[in-house]
């Protein structure tokens, strides 16, 4: 975090201190958050500035109401839910987020009051990065945090206009992001192994490029270990698959071995011939998957090859599930890996660091989540993390 100044750099009492957080959480049928994740992170930097006496301003968006104000994407429940996590005091809330709406919410702070502004994403000037909707945000602050990560890939007006304006620092959240992400992928302790999973090859081809330069070791799983399969000349059946995709496949294969980065694909599989919970299946040999059935899982002998490959690697960086974890009994490759990750991490000191949205949710499922390193609550913005992109709202916070 060289790079960056820290909220612990400057003095905060009586200024007003903007905080990009990422409040775009998700909601159950019952209108309360059912995730709040990405709220609790938030809190020790909105604790560490109130504590220290800034008049703490919080922005963020929800949801994608493309520049028009709508009603039913409003923060004001967000600000209800997240002074329940705050705890000390209310957190305020202003009815815009430029203007006199929120000039006048402001003015209103004591040291150490907490505001959330409306929806950032109500004007269009937000996603266009509009210079003069930047400085009407700016005009009501005094100092600009970035805590939000997972926002940090969109160049928008409060996650990088925003920074060139006022002086800029990176939250506790977003520090310890970067750390984390640094001490996984930029410098990370050799051996280091990488999972990748999901549906498709062709989401994730700037990654599996990325990766095969950085890491010593590449899992690939889920339907996209298909393509990779079938570019070997191996049948997969009706298993989800991009025939389009071969020679690329054989193209990162190739390379790969030039980087001496050992790719490790399914050598067994958990087969059926429909797609549902519960559907009759087998196990069999990669090479005897039938012409009418398709892969979901990963047998035993592939997740055994994962964990003996595991054992000696010193780091781990994680993206994707290894099969259609959603539905029982195909989720077993994705649990057992994650569990024999995250006991390596408890008794062998493994630095297992794992984010995306899907990779968050088989975590849950495997009831391992806080036995990782870490895990990111950022989706896109992992993701372009590990494909080596230079990310705007990070890149913004430099000194």
């Amino acid at each position: 975090m060289a790079n960056y100044h820290s909220v612990n750099d400057f003095d905060v009492s009586g200024k007003r201190v903007f905080v990009r957080v990422d409040f775009n959480v998700p909601f159950g049928e019952d209108g309360r958050v059912s995730d709040a994740t990405r709220i609790e992170r938030a809190i020790p930097t909105i604790k560490n500035l109130s504590e220290r006496g800034a008049k703490v301003i919080l922005l963020s968006h929800f949801a994608r109401p493309k520049g028009q104000v709508r009603l039913e994407m409003s923060l004001k429940p967000v600000a209800l839910a997240a002074g329940q996590h705050f705890h000390t005091k209310p957190i305020r809330f202003a009815a815009d987020c430029i203007g006199d709406a929120a000039q006048d919410s402001i003015n209103t702070l004591s040291n150490g009051d907490v505001l959330l502004l409306e929806n950032t994403r109500f004007h269009a000037g937000e996603e266009q990065n509009d210079p003069d909707f930047a400085k009407a945000l700016a005009a009501n602050g005094d100092l600009y945090v970035n805590d939000a990560f997972s926002a940090a890939h969109r160049a928008h007006a409060s996650t990088e206009g925003l920074a060139h304006l006022l002086p800029a620092m990176a939250g506790l959240a977003m520090e310890r992001e970067l750390d984390y992400l640094g001490a996984a992928l930029s410098n990370p302790v050799r051996p280091m192994m990488a999972v990748v999973g999901g549906a498709k090859v062709s989401t994730k081809i700037p990654l599996l490029l990325n990766l095969i330069k950085n890491a010593d070791k590449l899992v690939v799983g889920g339907g996209m270990a298909n393509t990779f399969l079938l570019a070997q000349n191996i049948g997969v059946g009706k298993s989800l698959c991009e025939p389009g995709l071969l020679d690329t496949a054989q193209e990162i294969m190739t390379q790969a071995e030039q980087q001496d980065c050992e790719i490790i694909l399914p050598t067994d599989a958990v087969v059926t011939k429909e797609f549902k919970a519960g559907a009759a299946n087998r196990t069999v040999p990669i090479e005897d998957i039938g012409a009418d059935e398709m892969m979901l899982d990963l047998g035993p002998d592939s997740v055994n090859l994962i964990a003996e490959k595991m054992e000696s690697v010193k780091t781990l960086v994680w993206n994707g599930p290894l099969g259609a974890f959603e539905i029982s009994p195909f989720d077993t490759a994705t649990v057992e890996a994650a569990k024999f990750a995250a006991k390596r991490v408890k008794n062998n000191g493994l630095v297992a660091v794992a984010g995306g949205g899907d990779t968050v949710a088989a975590l849950n499922h495997a009831q391992v989540r806080d036995d990782f390193t870490y895990v990111s609550t950022a989706g896109g913005a992992f993701l372009e993390w590990l494909e080596g992109k230079t990310l705007p709202g990070v890149k913004a916070l430099e000194k």
